[in-house]
């Protein structure tokens, strides 16, 4: 590890208004390592003075006549494209930190952390720089002038699991469409926040475009209630989405919301179970991020003629993943990000015991690990789609292997479900994996693979949650349409 990612790193200041501030307590967040239970650092706990002061910089910033929301297209573009340099600087050290915060493994907080941001802040600039005028004939006459304009200061409040890309999911379409934003990171991964806001100092961001307030739910939920914030996007849990969605139907506020899932991972009779051949496209829609990963196919649909088949491929799979540090590169699985946590998870398997299901591989605690907060990869066989571990999201490495009989079944057992964010199919035959993928309630699905991609429109449906991020449907959720007759 190179010398500016030695732990501890301590914080002492806040991002707001384009410089580092002092906070208005002495509170801080202090953060362990799951490998270890070791502190590895500590930021401010931003208050809600903090959170007053980072919304009258953004509202500041956005209602200046001559701001941000009102630069033409092309000069925002060229400011983000120098962010996401800036941030494509720090890739490393952003992936390390992450994978030492929430546990990670470092090879795909590599992949995604490091990768995302970049990605998805170029991708908007384009987008927005090339939108163009959207001018339309009147049916009664005369022409129809359609301007999208920001929808003003966004409150942006990211979880811990994948704390970059979901930032940028939300900060990226913002800034590009004119927004500016107050950025709320989640307690357990705070750190990398302070590199996102060295990057958007040196790229040239405005003052007050983006501000960044570490903090715990007090000070979210003075963010989302706050009387100068146009626009809420939040991704966590379903219990805390309900709580901003009550606050912003009575503010009238819109809010884009990215929830729980308990998605199905489908596998029709005619599936091919060579692990050789699938088990790298199988890996993202099951296991990612140690199970810490909201759009999993945690419930594994099995036909019934072959289960037994599937049953003993993904006790397989599962035990044969490399349980380690996070830090390691060749760590598949990692520790939970918390002691909680871990107790939250194990809970589950508890309860899977209890009601009759039969654990294949895993179950526990790795041997020869006396620290660090890990689970083993745990399957579980002879359940039906009605367990609570079935129906709960676990956000473990914990999967359920169901029975169906055809694929009319598979389907309703899919959607005898009261989340609706991921999942996928797997078949040899591409026409009839569609089929199935069709007729699943979900946001987002895949045949024999599974990657969200920046040019689609991502979210869920149910409890998963409501609106779309990505694709040039997460830029217009952060512009309001505005009609001149001409």
């Amino acid at each position: 590890m190179s010398d500016d990612l030695e732990f501890p790193r301590h914080h002492d200041s806040l991002y707001i208004g384009g410089e580092w501030v002092a906070p208005s307590s002495s509170a801080t967040i202090t953060v362990v390592s799951p490998n270890t239970g070791e502190v590895i650092g500590s930021v401010p706990d931003g208050q809600e003075a903090d959170v007053d002061r980072a919304v009258e910089a953004a509202r500041r910033a956005f209602d200046d006549p001559a701001g941000w929301s009102t630069r033409p297209a092309a000069e925002r573009a060229a400011v983000l494209r120098r962010f996401a340099q800036a941030v494509e600087d720090r890739k490393d050290r952003i992936a390390a930190l992450v994978s030492a915060q929430n546990g990670m493994p470092v090879s795909q907080a590599a992949q995604l952390e490091a990768v995302y941001p970049a990605v998805l802040l170029r991708y908007y600039a384009d987008l927005v720089e090339n939108q163009g005028e959207d001018v339309r004939p009147g049916l009664f006459g005369g022409s129809v002038r359609v301007e999208r304009d920001p929808v003003g200061v966004v409150a942006a409040i990211v979880p811990w699991n994948f704390p970059q890309t979901l930032a940028s999911f939300k900060f990226a379409p913002a800034l590009a469409a004119g927004c500016t934003v107050v950025m709320k990171p989640s307690p357990e991964t705070v750190l990398d926040s302070v590199l996102l806001a060295e990057a958007a100092a040196e790229a040239g961001l405005p003052a007050g475009v983006l501000n960044i307030v570490p903090g715990g739910r007090e000070a979210g939920a003075h963010l989302v209630a706050h009387r100068s914030v146009d626009k809420v996007g939040f991704t966590g849990s379903t219990a805390a989405g309900r709580q901003i969605a009550e606050t912003c139907g009575r503010l009238l506020r819109p809010v884009t919301l990215e929830l729980g899932g308990k998605s199905a991972t489908i596998v029709l009779d005619d599936a091919d179970l060579d692990l050789a051949k699938i088990g790298a496209d199988l890996f993202v829609p099951t296991l990612a991020n140690n199970g810490q990963t909201c759009f999993l196919g945690t419930r594994v649909l099995a036909p019934r003629s072959r289960y037994g088949e599937v049953v003993e491929m993904f006790t397989a799979y599962a035990g044969s993943m490399a349980v380690g540090e996070s830090l390691d590169p060749a760590t598949q699985v990692g520790p939970m990000a918390s002691s909680r946590h871990r107790e939250r998870v194990e809970g589950y398997i508890a309860k899977g015991r209890a009601e009759g299901g039969r654990v294949t591989t895993g179950g526990g605690r790795p041997s020869g690990r006396d620290t660090g907060w890990f689970v083993e990869p745990t399957i579980f066989a002879d359940v039906d789609n009605n367990a609570t571990i079935s129906q709960e999201e676990i956000f473990g490495p914990v999967l359920s292997v169901i029975p169906f009989d055809g694929d009319d079944d598979a389907v309703r057992i899919a959607n005898e479900s009261d989340f609706g964010l991921g999942g996928t199919v797997w078949t040899t035959d591409a026409g009839r994996g569609l089929d199935v993928a069709r007729r699943v309630r979900t946001g987002t699905i895949g045949v024999n693979r599974y990657l969200p991609d920046p040019a689609a429109p991502f979210g869920g449906v149910k409890d998963s949650g409501m609106g779309r991020e990505l694709g040039p449907e997460g830029l217009a959720a952060y512009q309001q349409l505005k009609s001149v007759y001409l």
